[in-house]
């Protein structure tokens, strides 16, 4: 699924990555090292929203950051996340799970130990994502993602992913 996204997706992607270079020099995709399942870390792929050099910043912290005039765009319609699909191809990210937080993210990450999610391949969207992700706090994102590892199934998940249109639906977030 991930592969025929790819190439559906690949003139839109095109196009943003040639926004985001006309706009910005420096790289179009941002790598960024993640923590996936059972505390692995993977190379984790983006598409670049904010300038060069910006510091790894949690998403509960994207506020105190510049974002590029192409990256609020991206960031809001969430198209900076499509080169995750890279990751659900190398099998390091699944469609649907827990967000895969920074290394130095060690509350989230110890949380989801204790409650299974960690034992779960993080997504590309999941229970938290579509449940105002960024406004929360670390232990409510970890109880949602618990949630969904008690819980995980093929009806699960594709309740997530149209929650998912849902969520791109609303208002914009006030960076």
């Amino acid at each position: 699924m991930a592969g025929m996204a790819l190439v559906i997706l690949s003139p839109l992607m095109l196009a943003v990555a040639l926004l985001i270079k006309i706009g910005d020099p420096g790289p179009v995709i941002f790598r960024q090292q993640r923590t996936g399942a059972g505390g692995r870390q993977f190379t984790f792929y983006k598409f670049r929203s904010m300038p060069m050099n910006t510091g790894d910043i949690p998403s509960d912290r994207l506020g105190e950051v510049k974002m590029t005039t192409v990256g609020r765009f991206i960031r809001r319609t969430n198209v900076d996340e499509l080169p995750q699909l890279w990751n659900i191809m190398k099998g390091d990210m699944s469609l649907v799970g827990p967000r895969p937080p920074l290394p130095n993210q060690i509350e989230l990450i110890e949380l989801r130990r204790a409650n299974g999610a960690l034992d779960c391949r993080p997504g590309l969207t999941g229970l938290a994502q579509v449940s105002s992700y960024d406004g929360m706090s670390v232990a409510s994102k970890a109880e949602l993602d618990g949630r969904y590892a008690a819980r995980m199934s093929l009806r699960e998940d594709v309740s997530i992913v149209l929650a998912t249109f849902g969520y791109l639906l609303k208002p914009p977030p006030k960076y």
